[in-house]
């Protein structure tokens, strides 16, 4: 639990709540400045990531010439009272800079025009020496109370940059800011959706860990099952893995047992993990170059499908492997989701659930009656945030072609709520969903997260071999 801030003498801080504050004796006033050793400054090689940021930031220039351009990193935000969230940068400012879950708050990277290009400087906040107030006084950045912070002569050897403090930057008028500025914000989005090499490492290496969660939660089904809230478990088992292997969640995750899994973004995991039951695992570790993976498996809770269940599952993995089939440079990103279309249509109809034929279904302008049971897209494009370049045009993102060094989603799935009557009994609460990350290369699609069993076989091996 947070101490809080407890100055009275003379900092500003974000909080005007001063109840709880106390005042520094003058003695400590007098002393606590003295006494430090020496720190030394040691320069570091720079990172890894650093030639590619930089080459992404030539990319930026030559497409904005003679335009001051200003990428934030943005800020703490506010939790509650004076708890802030953990700090994480920009998504954008962090692709520009390689500065991954270290990078500090309220720093800017500016692309001020010189010549035919741009001189770009990260200003950000120096650390404070200890004979400053800001040491011991600032809560939230205080080395005192946050621990050390580099240098700026540190972090410009480090990615590769020039540095300043944040206290010379000045606004201008005419800036294009980030998130501001419509064209900087969309052309930043797309510069994202093909990879670099040292980003699909980083993103392989996100799957990596994920994967070694899903096996954690496998091993401990029995714990799960015996908890009241085994979801909340099954949270708890996945963060664990990707907060000691990795930075954390690339999101919130997703322990959907039994009728919840009918719900698409079930994060409340507050419910029973039952034998019988199928549970949805949506879940992704956040590597500390802020890269992300995003995978969803459903698994039997008592390590076997029943015949409907495997019915549904199986569907499900046919639409994925027909998707992931269709997969290829130059074909077009909306098709992957048709794909996946044509086989839950063609599956429900089969049925009896639909009150049309599949053909019919599949009609562009009149059809869709099997969207009743999987109404979100079957793919999104993945990265530094998990529904990755969000702000590109549609043109370049659904109706954009596939190309080599994109990374994305295949995730069709099936939902049968619980209340449904336009479906049997024996279906009402089961909910399906496999999700895989993919990366395009000049020959095809690889399954980057194929490693994780995906076949109902498959499963119920894997299940059997972790619990043995």
């Amino acid at each position: 639990m947070s101490t809080g801030e407890t100055n009275t003498q003379g900092a500003p801080e974000k909080t005007a709540n001063t109840n709880r504050r106390q005042p520094y004796p003058q003695g400590f006033l007098d002393t606590i400045s003295a006494g430090w050793a020496e720190r030394a400054e040691t320069l570091p090689a720079a990172r890894a990531q650093a030639p590619y940021a930089a080459a992404r930031r030539d990319a930026v220039s030559a497409a904005f010439p003679g335009e001051r351009l200003v990428v934030p990193a943005g800020g703490y935000k506010q939790r509650s009272n004076d708890t802030d969230y953990p700090f994480r940068a920009h998504s954008a400012f962090s692709h520009l800079t390689g500065w991954g879950a270290d990078a500090v708050p309220d720093s800017l990277l500016v692309f001020e025009p010189a010549g035919d290009g741009h001189e770009v400087t990260l200003f950000l906040r120096d650390r404070a020496t200890r004979e400053t107030p800001e040491f011991y006084r600032d809560a939230s950045i205080g080395e005192f109370w946050v621990g050390p912070r580099p240098s700026l002569a540190q972090v410009a050897a480090d990615l590769g940059i020039a540095t300043a403090h944040v206290d010379a930057f000045s606004a201008a008028d005419g800036d294009l800011v980030l998130d501001e500025d419509e064209r900087l914000t969309g052309f930043l989005s797309e510069l994202r959706l093909v990879k670099d090499a040292y980003e699909i490492e980083q993103m392989s290496l996100a799957v990596d860990v994920t994967a070694r969660g899903f096996d954690d939660i496998v091993r401990e089904l029995p714990r799960i099952v015996a908890h009241p809230r085994g979801e909340r478990v099954v949270e708890g088992v996945f963060h664990q893995r990707a907060r000691s292997d990795g930075n954390g969640e690339g999101y919130d995750t997703i322990a959907a047992s039994g009728p919840h899994a009918c719900y698409l973004h079930w994060t409340r995991n507050d419910g029973a993990v039952v034998p019988g039951d199928l549970i949805l695992v949506d879940a992704g570790t956040e590597v500390d170059s802020l890269y992300t993976a995003d995978i969803t498996r459903t698994l039997p809770v008592s390590g076997v499908f029943t015949d409907i269940q495997r019915r549904i599952y199986e569907t499900v993995r046919e639409a994925a492997d027909a998707a992931f089939a269709a997969a290829r440079p130059g074909v077009r990103f909306r098709t992957l989701h048709e794909t996946a279309m044509e086989v839950i249509a063609r599956r429900t109809a089969e049925w009896g659930l639909l009150p049309v034929t599949a053909e019919e279904a599949l009609d562009a302008d009149r059809g869709g009656q099997q969207r009743r049971y999987m109404v979100h897209g079957t793919s999104h494009h993945l990265g530094l945030d998990v529904h990755d370049c969000a702000q590109a045009r549609r043109e370049m993102y659904y109706d954009g072609e596939l190309a080599p060094g994109m990374v994305f989603t295949i995730e069709p799935g099936l939902y049968f709520q619980v209340d449904d009557l336009t479906v049997p009994a024996e279906y009402r609460g089961i909910g399906v969903r496999i999700e895989d990350d993919v990366l395009m290369t000049e020959d095809g699609p690889v399954n980057l997260s194929a490693g994780i069993p995906r076949m109902a076989d498959g499963v119920e091996a894997w299940i059997a071999r972790l619990r043995s």
